[in-house]
């Protein structure tokens, strides 16, 4: 631990007085052996000896300059680093609800779990964080602008309904852009908290055909990183998924390539999940990462919960020893 890790290491300075009693308490030790063996007979000089051994008569002197030291510390304000839960940030939570998410391959279908998943990340993300939903389809739609009332992004993730086609790029630029609109409200970037986008999806955009044109899912990406908001993908779903349209079945595989592409470019991380079960395990290493941050706290109530002890025990063990408190 170093000066930098206390708030006022100026306190320290008393660390000297416990020193000065350390080596007061041994001067004083001495001179009274030599006293006794000076002036002393021999029948008393053999039960200093006796004293000298009986070493625990010590152990209360010790205990007290511990405790002075513990004491100490404890005023100059240690820290460490500690998780605590954030008190600002934004993150849009954003989910497909294209045909494919009908399939059943994800019991009872990746909708249904997709939100009940959603929900409890909702729920239990820290309250501190301000939350927005989007779904998309062939368009994106911004159902809930970032609040940290929970109540009207659950009721909207209640209400998700499936659509046709995938336009991924435009949920990203449409989450990007609530951001920012939220951030203005704040007073521009410079007071903005940190925020994030989370993705939901289980297979390729298909508007555009292409993921690299202007308002394709690469450049929407590529763009929410020069906004410095980072999109987290979870692509959900197996290989084997299926959709009966107009009476065929059509195969629906989950789509990886393009959404950890996605997560690459924006700076943000990819994750899988082929079960409510795997997804429920993302969303609770995501609440970990945007609910609570590592920062510097206060740690002194373990230091003068020890000087207090300590003192205690010091107290207790003159009785035993001394007959006396020190």
């Amino acid at each position: 631990m170093s000066l930098s890790d206390f708030q006022h290491p100026l306190w320290l300075i008393l660390l000297l007085v416990p020193a000065a009693i350390v080596v007061g308490y041994v001067l004083a030790v001495r001179s009274k052996r030599r006293r006794t063996v000076r002036f002393g007979n021999f029948g008393m000089v053999k039960t200093v000896d006796r004293g000298a051994r009986r070493w625990f008569t010590h152990v209360p002197a010790v205990l007290l300059v511990l405790s002075l030291v513990a004491l100490v510390v404890a005023l100059a304000g240690p820290q460490e680093e500690q998780k605590v839960p954030r008190n600002r940030a934004t993150v849009m939570l954003v989910v497909d609800v294209s045909l494919s998410m009908e399939s059943t391959d994800v019991a009872p279908s990746r909708l249904e779990a997709a939100q009940e998943a959603a929900t409890t990340f909702s729920n239990n993300l820290t309250q501190g964080v301000n939350l927005g939903l989007v779904s998309f389809a062939g368009t994106a739609s911004m159902l809930v602008a970032p609040t940290t009332d929970r109540g009207p992004v659950i009721r909207a993730i209640e209400r998700l309904r499936l659509d046709e086609r995938t336009a991924t790029g435009e949920a990203i630029y449409t989450s990007t852009q609530a951001i920012q609109t939220f951030t203005d409200s704040l007073g521009g970037p410079d007071q903005a908290p940190p925020a994030r986008i989370v993705l939901l999806s289980d297979g390729k955009e298909t508007v555009p055909a292409d993921p690299t044109e202007e308002r394709g899912a690469f450049t929407a990406a590529e763009r929410a990183k020069e906004a410095g908001i980072p999109v987290s993908t979870i692509s959900f779903g197996t290989l084997y998924g299926t959709v009966d349209i107009q009476g065929r079945s059509q195969p629906v595989p989950v789509d990886d390539a393009s959404l950890r592409t996605i997560a690459e470019k924006s700076g943000g991380e990819f994750f899988t999940a082929s079960s409510l079960e795997e997804l429920d395990s993302v969303y609770r290493t995501l609440e970990e990462q945007i609910g609570y941050e590592w920062k510097k706290a206060d740690a002194s109530r373990p230091w003068l919960i020890t000087g207090a002890l300590l003192a205690m025990l010091a107290a207790a063990g003159s009785l035993v020893a001394h007959r006396r408190i020190p």
